[in-house]
């Protein structure tokens, strides 16, 4: 049983350093997209830029992100030879504007009972930091290749003002406008002999879909970073009945890239009452099963894969997102995982 963990413009069509080798009343949106939390505000109040997402645990899964990138960059400096080093890259799957909002608590929100999802009501007074796509670019020893892939065009295009930041790396970013998941896909369909990455893979809902996970998988050069949405999404679509409306099922088969997660999640029983007659009751997963289920799921595509997520939560302590790790290559898994599993006790 797994462990405890609850409780349009700027599209890039070739990337040079690659193809030169060769029941809860719930919205969602065609793509995953959860489209009614106050979460989603694709503005911070104190910057037109910033794109705002997350609370604390954003910081907490940038930390350990911001840790890795830099332990990764130094364990392959030189690599495999100081002759013909790997070109190491970083993607981001979900890159929003490179900006992100910090938010301090405070009590002058709205009404939670206002909100679609009360156990994620936050409002916070913001300030301006680092998101991924900029945590990246100031990573030392410096990556080869920086790839971006939103497909906000608003946001797209202010991923464009790092080229400005960044003079100095300008050459060396591309900028992909487009569905995650094709972009993937297709980026995922080069020749990764002479290359290693880490792929991030931060979604605003359950955008992400198994297909692109097994093409990052089948690289075996790129190293995956990535938040399953147990509690924001997943364990929501869940119902208790079991009866799940056929555009869940579609989004969760999309998600775990099979239909056997029905039977894993739920357990039917029958038992007896006082006059003798039968009844069934269907019993839903745990978090800890789902979480489990997933990590599992991992296991099946990648080298190697951190045993225990990190556990991501709001200010109330309600899991929002599993922060999964997987290892692309049989030979570096070791020293990544010790790596990852080294920054994720901070989180577990």
């Amino acid at each position: 049983m797994s462990p405890n963990w609850i409780g349009s413009g700027c599209r890039v069509v070739s990337v040079a350093w690659l193809s030169e080798q060769g029941p809860v009343p719930m919205v969602w949106s065609r793509s995953g997209t959860l489209v009614q939390s106050r979460q989603m505000t694709k503005k911070g109040r104190g910057s037109g830029k910033a794109h705002r997402f997350g609370g604390s645990w954003t910081s907490t899964k940038l930390d350990v992100l911001a840790g890795y990138l830099e332990s990764y960059t130094t364990a392959l400096k030189d690599k495999p030879t100081v002759d013909r080093p790997f070109r190491l890259g970083y993607i981001d799957a979900f890159a929003g504007t490179g900006y992100r909002d910090a938010r301090v608590e405070s009590s002058g929100g709205p009404p939670a009972q206002s909100l679609l999802f009360p156990d994620l009501a936050e409002e916070e007074p913001q300030e301006l930091l680092d998101g991924s796509a900029r945590l990246a670019l100031k990573t030392e020893p410096r990556f080869d290749r920086y790839i971006f892939i939103e497909q906000n065009t608003k946001r797209c295009a202010e991923l464009k003002a790092l080229k400005d930041e960044f003079p100095g790396l300008s050459n060396d970013i591309s900028i992909h406008q487009g569905d995650a998941n094709e972009e993937i896909q297709d980026l995922c369909n080069k020749v990764w002999s002479s290359h290693r990455a880490v792929m991030f893979l931060d979604p605003y809902g359950m955008q992400v879909e198994w297909r692109a996970i097994e093409a990052i998988a089948t690289t075996k050069a790129i190293d995956l970073w990535l938040l399953f949405p147990l509690g924001i999404g997943v364990n929501r679509l869940l119902t208790r009945s079991g009866d799940i409306p056929e555009s869940w099922r579609t989004r969760l088969n999309l998600l775990l890239g099979t239909e056997d997660w029905y039977d894993e999640f739920y357990e039917k029983q029958t038992t007896t009452d006082l006059f003798g007659d039968e009844q069934e009751r269907v019993i839903k997963a745990t978090m800890e099963t789902i979480g489990g289920y997933f990590n599992n799921r991992l296991k099946e595509v990648f080298a190697g894969v951190a045993e225990e997520p990190g556990v991501l939560r709001n200010s109330t302590n309600n899991p929002l997102y599993l922060l999964c790790f997987a290892v692309g290559n049989e030979r570096g898994k070791d020293v990544a995982l010790r790596i990852a599993n080294h920054l994720l006790n901070e989180v577990r």
